[in-house]
Protein backbone atom coordinates (compact mmCIF):
# COMPACT_ATOMS: atom_id res chain seq x y z
CA UNK A 1 0.00 0.00 0.00
CA UNK A 2 1.58 3.28 -1.00
CA UNK A 3 2.74 5.95 1.63
CA UNK A 4 0.10 8.38 2.26
CA UNK A 5 1.94 11.58 1.23
CA UNK A 6 2.97 9.59 -1.78
CA UNK A 7 -0.98 8.99 -2.71
CA UNK A 8 -2.33 12.60 -1.72
CA UNK A 9 0.70 14.42 -4.12
CA UNK A 10 -0.90 11.81 -6.67
CA UNK A 11 -4.14 13.47 -6.26
CA UNK A 12 -3.21 17.01 -6.59
CA UNK A 13 -0.95 16.25 -9.94
CA UNK A 14 -3.96 14.95 -10.92
CA UNK A 15 -6.21 17.81 -9.94
CA UNK A 16 -3.93 19.99 -11.85
CA UNK A 17 -3.97 18.21 -15.07
CA UNK A 18 -7.97 18.34 -15.23
CA UNK A 19 -7.16 22.11 -14.45
CA UNK A 20 -5.19 22.34 -17.62
CA UNK A 21 -7.41 19.99 -19.82
CA UNK A 22 -10.27 22.19 -19.05
CA UNK A 23 -8.41 25.12 -19.80
CA UNK A 24 -7.27 23.80 -22.86
CA UNK A 25 -10.65 22.96 -23.96
CA UNK A 26 -12.32 26.11 -23.21
CA UNK A 27 -9.68 27.45 -25.37
CA UNK A 28 -10.42 25.04 -27.94
CA UNK A 29 -13.92 25.96 -28.17
CA UNK A 30 -13.62 29.68 -28.22
CA UNK A 31 -14.05 29.42 -32.05
CA UNK A 32 -17.69 28.18 -31.27
CA UNK A 33 -18.80 30.51 -28.69
CA UNK A 34 -20.44 33.92 -28.96
CA UNK A 35 -18.48 36.64 -28.46
CA UNK A 36 -20.82 37.49 -25.11
CA UNK A 37 -19.23 34.18 -23.51
CA UNK A 38 -15.50 35.09 -24.34
CA UNK A 39 -14.55 37.78 -22.39
CA UNK A 40 -15.16 37.77 -18.78
CA UNK A 41 -16.43 41.08 -16.70
CA UNK A 42 -13.41 42.81 -15.36
CA UNK A 43 -13.40 44.03 -11.42
CA UNK A 44 -13.84 47.22 -10.51
CA UNK A 45 -10.82 47.20 -8.95
CA UNK A 46 -7.31 47.41 -10.36
CA UNK A 47 -3.57 47.56 -9.99
CA UNK A 48 -2.54 50.10 -7.54
CA UNK A 49 -0.75 52.79 -9.40
CA UNK A 50 -1.90 51.81 -12.63
CA UNK A 51 -4.29 52.84 -14.42
CA UNK A 52 -7.89 50.86 -16.03
CA UNK A 53 -7.16 50.00 -19.49
CA UNK A 54 -9.34 50.62 -22.48
CA UNK A 55 -11.62 48.16 -23.67
CA UNK A 56 -11.54 46.70 -26.67
CA UNK A 57 -13.97 47.28 -29.50
CA UNK A 58 -16.19 44.84 -30.96
CA UNK A 59 -13.82 44.45 -33.62
CA UNK A 60 -10.77 43.89 -32.04
CA UNK A 61 -12.76 41.27 -29.73
CA UNK A 62 -13.55 39.47 -32.78
CA UNK A 63 -10.25 39.70 -33.85
CA UNK A 64 -8.66 38.39 -30.63
CA UNK A 65 -11.07 34.97 -30.61
CA UNK A 66 -10.65 34.50 -34.47
CA UNK A 67 -6.81 34.67 -34.33
CA UNK A 68 -5.69 31.70 -32.53
CA UNK A 69 -8.35 29.57 -35.18
CA UNK A 70 -6.52 30.69 -38.15
CA UNK A 71 -3.09 30.49 -36.72
CA UNK A 72 -3.55 26.66 -36.33
CA UNK A 73 -5.42 26.39 -39.46
CA UNK A 74 -2.87 27.94 -41.71
CA UNK A 75 0.28 28.09 -39.33
CA UNK A 76 2.76 29.15 -42.53
CA UNK A 77 0.69 32.61 -42.74
CA UNK A 78 2.29 35.65 -41.60
CA UNK A 79 0.97 37.98 -38.11
CA UNK A 80 -0.18 40.54 -41.46
CA UNK A 81 -1.79 38.24 -43.50
CA UNK A 82 -3.59 36.51 -40.70
CA UNK A 83 -4.91 40.16 -39.91
CA UNK A 84 -6.02 41.32 -42.94
CA UNK A 85 -8.09 37.40 -43.49
CA UNK A 86 -9.76 38.30 -39.86
CA UNK A 87 -10.62 42.27 -41.15
CA UNK A 88 -12.26 40.96 -44.75
CA UNK A 89 -14.21 38.35 -42.71
CA UNK A 90 -15.17 41.02 -40.09
CA UNK A 91 -16.62 43.01 -42.82
CA UNK A 92 -18.59 40.40 -44.29
CA UNK A 93 -20.33 39.54 -41.35
CA UNK A 94 -24.09 40.48 -40.68
CA UNK A 95 -24.88 42.72 -38.04
CA UNK A 96 -26.18 39.54 -36.30
CA UNK A 97 -23.16 37.81 -35.71
CA UNK A 98 -21.48 41.15 -34.69
CA UNK A 99 -23.92 41.99 -32.27
CA UNK A 100 -22.37 39.65 -29.46
CA UNK A 101 -19.16 41.48 -29.59
CA UNK A 102 -20.70 45.24 -30.13
CA UNK A 103 -22.81 44.29 -26.61
CA UNK A 104 -19.68 43.12 -24.91
CA UNK A 105 -18.05 46.06 -25.84
CA UNK A 106 -20.44 48.40 -24.56
CA UNK A 107 -20.85 46.70 -21.40
CA UNK A 108 -16.72 46.91 -21.17
CA UNK A 109 -17.08 50.41 -21.55
CA UNK A 110 -19.61 51.23 -19.39
CA UNK A 111 -17.26 48.95 -16.43
CA UNK A 112 -14.07 51.34 -17.69
CA UNK A 113 -16.15 54.66 -17.03
CA UNK A 114 -16.54 53.34 -13.38
CA UNK A 115 -13.12 52.31 -12.81
CA UNK A 116 -11.33 55.60 -14.87
CA UNK A 117 -13.43 57.94 -11.89
CA UNK A 118 -12.32 55.57 -8.85
CA UNK A 119 -8.72 55.89 -10.10
CA UNK A 120 -9.01 59.59 -10.76
CA UNK A 121 -10.53 59.82 -7.68
CA UNK A 122 -7.57 58.54 -5.77
CA UNK A 123 -4.96 60.71 -7.26
CA UNK A 124 -3.17 63.38 -6.23
CA UNK A 125 -2.84 66.72 -8.18
CA UNK A 126 0.78 66.25 -8.41
CA UNK A 127 0.08 62.46 -10.40
CA UNK A 128 -2.84 64.03 -12.66
CA UNK A 129 -0.06 66.89 -13.71
CA UNK A 130 2.29 64.18 -14.24
CA UNK A 131 0.43 61.81 -16.05
CA UNK A 132 -1.21 64.66 -18.16
CA UNK A 133 2.70 65.31 -19.21
CA UNK A 134 3.14 61.70 -20.04
CA UNK A 135 -0.12 61.86 -22.08
CA UNK A 136 1.29 65.12 -23.57
CA UNK A 137 4.61 63.29 -24.88
CA UNK A 138 2.90 59.98 -26.08
CA UNK A 139 0.98 61.80 -28.38
CA UNK A 140 3.98 64.09 -29.21
CA UNK A 141 5.88 60.62 -30.34
CA UNK A 142 2.45 59.38 -31.85
CA UNK A 143 2.68 62.33 -34.03
CA UNK A 144 6.03 62.46 -35.48
CA UNK A 145 5.70 58.68 -36.00
CA UNK A 146 2.84 59.40 -38.19
CA UNK A 147 4.28 62.58 -39.63
CA UNK A 148 7.77 60.46 -40.53
CA UNK A 149 5.48 57.72 -42.08
CA UNK A 150 3.87 60.17 -44.15
CA UNK A 151 6.99 61.76 -45.34
CA UNK A 152 8.40 58.27 -46.19
CA UNK A 153 5.43 57.46 -48.20
CA UNK A 154 5.66 61.18 -50.12
CA UNK A 155 9.07 59.63 -51.32
CA UNK A 156 11.20 62.28 -48.92
CA UNK A 157 15.02 62.09 -49.64
CA UNK A 158 16.89 61.20 -46.83
CA UNK A 159 19.16 63.10 -44.94
CA UNK A 160 22.93 63.49 -46.07
CA UNK A 161 25.21 60.94 -43.56
CA UNK A 162 28.19 62.22 -41.63
CA UNK A 163 31.92 60.83 -42.76
CA UNK A 164 31.99 58.80 -39.94
CA UNK A 165 28.04 57.19 -41.03
CA UNK A 166 29.83 56.17 -44.19
CA UNK A 167 33.18 54.42 -43.08
CA UNK A 168 30.62 52.72 -40.30
CA UNK A 169 28.17 51.04 -43.25
CA UNK A 170 31.26 50.19 -44.92
CA UNK A 171 32.75 48.34 -41.78
CA UNK A 172 29.77 47.06 -39.05
CA UNK A 173 30.32 43.39 -41.07
CA UNK A 174 33.34 42.44 -40.39
CA UNK A 175 33.78 44.73 -37.39
CA UNK A 176 35.15 43.27 -33.82
CA UNK A 177 32.62 42.72 -31.14
CA UNK A 178 29.41 40.69 -30.39
CA UNK A 179 26.30 42.84 -29.81
CA UNK A 180 25.83 45.88 -32.37
CA UNK A 181 26.72 48.08 -29.63
CA UNK A 182 29.96 46.94 -29.04
CA UNK A 183 30.73 46.87 -32.84
CA UNK A 184 29.82 50.88 -32.87
CA UNK A 185 31.58 51.60 -29.84
CA UNK A 186 35.05 49.70 -31.26
CA UNK A 187 34.42 51.24 -34.86
CA UNK A 188 34.12 54.89 -33.04
CA UNK A 189 37.64 53.93 -31.76
CA UNK A 190 39.21 52.66 -34.69
CA UNK A 191 37.65 56.08 -36.59
CA UNK A 192 39.44 58.17 -34.03
CA UNK A 193 42.43 56.71 -34.48
CA UNK A 194 42.99 57.28 -38.64
CA UNK A 195 45.07 59.57 -40.48
CA UNK A 196 43.53 62.70 -41.81
CA UNK A 197 44.34 61.03 -45.74
CA UNK A 198 42.33 58.51 -44.52
CA UNK A 199 39.20 60.24 -43.66
CA UNK A 200 39.60 62.45 -46.77
CA UNK A 201 37.88 60.14 -48.45
CA UNK A 202 34.59 59.99 -46.16
CA UNK A 203 34.91 63.14 -45.77
CA UNK A 204 34.65 63.98 -49.45
CA UNK A 205 31.83 60.90 -49.43
CA UNK A 206 30.01 63.32 -47.19
CA UNK A 207 30.12 66.53 -49.31
CA UNK A 208 29.16 64.36 -52.22
CA UNK A 209 26.18 63.12 -49.85
CA UNK A 210 25.17 66.92 -49.17
CA UNK A 211 25.05 67.74 -52.81
CA UNK A 212 23.15 65.04 -54.04
CA UNK A 213 20.59 65.60 -50.39
CA UNK A 214 20.34 69.32 -51.84
CA UNK A 215 19.53 68.11 -55.09
CA UNK A 216 17.06 65.88 -54.37
CA UNK A 217 15.37 67.78 -52.07
CA UNK A 218 15.15 70.93 -54.50
CA UNK A 219 13.19 68.35 -56.69
CA UNK A 220 11.22 67.25 -54.16
CA UNK A 221 9.66 70.47 -52.80
CA UNK A 222 8.82 71.67 -56.26
CA UNK A 223 6.76 68.79 -56.01
CA UNK A 224 5.01 69.32 -52.55
CA UNK A 225 4.17 72.84 -54.35
CA UNK A 226 2.53 71.01 -57.14
CA UNK A 227 0.40 69.13 -55.60
CA UNK A 228 -0.17 71.74 -52.71
CA UNK A 229 1.60 70.58 -49.48
CA UNK A 230 3.71 73.94 -48.87
CA UNK A 231 3.44 72.84 -45.03
CA UNK A 232 6.00 70.23 -45.47
CA UNK A 233 8.93 72.32 -47.11
CA UNK A 234 11.45 73.35 -45.28
CA UNK A 235 11.37 76.47 -42.44
CA UNK A 236 13.87 78.59 -44.26
CA UNK A 237 12.23 77.37 -47.70
CA UNK A 238 9.23 78.80 -45.99
CA UNK A 239 10.76 82.00 -44.88
CA UNK A 240 12.04 82.45 -48.18
CA UNK A 241 8.52 82.57 -50.17
CA UNK A 242 6.88 84.41 -46.95
CA UNK A 243 9.61 87.42 -47.77
CA UNK A 244 9.04 86.93 -51.49
CA UNK A 245 5.19 87.53 -51.28
CA UNK A 246 5.80 90.11 -48.90
CA UNK A 247 7.93 92.06 -51.33
CA UNK A 248 5.38 91.47 -54.13
CA UNK A 249 2.50 92.91 -51.99
CA UNK A 250 5.08 95.85 -51.23
CA UNK A 251 5.83 96.46 -54.99
CA UNK A 252 2.13 95.88 -55.76
CA UNK A 253 1.05 98.36 -53.07
CA UNK A 254 3.41 101.14 -54.22
CA UNK A 255 2.38 100.69 -58.48
CA UNK A 256 -1.08 100.94 -57.05
CA UNK A 257 0.10 104.54 -54.97
CA UNK A 258 1.73 105.73 -58.13
CA UNK A 259 -0.99 105.08 -60.29
CA UNK A 260 -3.57 106.98 -58.01
CA UNK A 261 -1.06 109.48 -57.48
CA UNK A 262 -1.31 109.88 -61.03
CA UNK A 263 -4.86 109.68 -61.51
CA UNK A 264 -5.38 112.60 -58.78
CA UNK A 265 -2.99 115.01 -60.50
CA UNK A 266 -4.84 114.49 -64.20
CA UNK A 267 -8.19 115.02 -62.70
CA UNK A 268 -6.90 117.69 -60.92
CA UNK A 269 -8.60 121.70 -62.54
CA UNK A 270 -5.05 123.35 -64.09
CA UNK A 271 -4.44 127.11 -62.54
CA UNK A 272 -3.06 130.11 -65.14
CA UNK A 273 -0.86 131.80 -63.82
CA UNK A 274 0.17 134.35 -66.88
CA UNK A 275 -2.84 137.03 -64.75
CA UNK A 276 -0.59 136.78 -61.97
CA UNK A 277 2.54 138.12 -63.69
CA UNK A 278 0.64 140.54 -65.48
CA UNK A 279 -1.52 141.72 -62.31
CA UNK A 280 2.51 141.94 -60.90
CA UNK A 281 3.96 143.33 -63.47
CA UNK A 282 1.46 146.12 -63.99
CA UNK A 283 1.23 146.92 -60.08
CA UNK A 284 5.03 147.40 -60.31
CA UNK A 285 4.90 149.68 -63.50
CA UNK A 286 2.18 151.68 -61.85
CA UNK A 287 4.22 152.18 -58.88
CA UNK A 288 6.92 153.14 -60.83
CA UNK A 289 5.19 155.61 -62.69
CA UNK A 290 3.82 157.17 -59.21
CA UNK A 291 7.65 157.45 -58.43
CA UNK A 292 8.91 159.23 -61.47
CA UNK A 293 5.38 161.69 -60.92
CA UNK A 294 7.00 162.55 -57.78
CA UNK A 295 10.41 163.26 -59.02
CA UNK A 296 9.58 166.34 -61.37
CA UNK A 297 9.45 169.89 -59.95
Amino acid sequence: MAPLGLMSGVRLLARSFGALSCANSLSRCTGVLPGSYLVTARSLTSEVGAPPKRPLNGYMRYLVQQKPLITRQHPEMKVVDITSKIAQQWRTLSPEQKQPFEEESQRARVLFKVELQQYQAQLTPAQTAQQAAERRERMAKRKAIRKKRELNNLGKPKRPRSPFNIYLSEHFVEARGTTTQEKMVLLFQDWKNLFSHQKQVYLQLAEDDKIRYKNEMSSWENHMKEIGREDLLRVHILNANRQKEAAKKREKMAKAKEKAAAKTKASAPKTSKAPAKTARGSSSSTTAKTVKGARKP
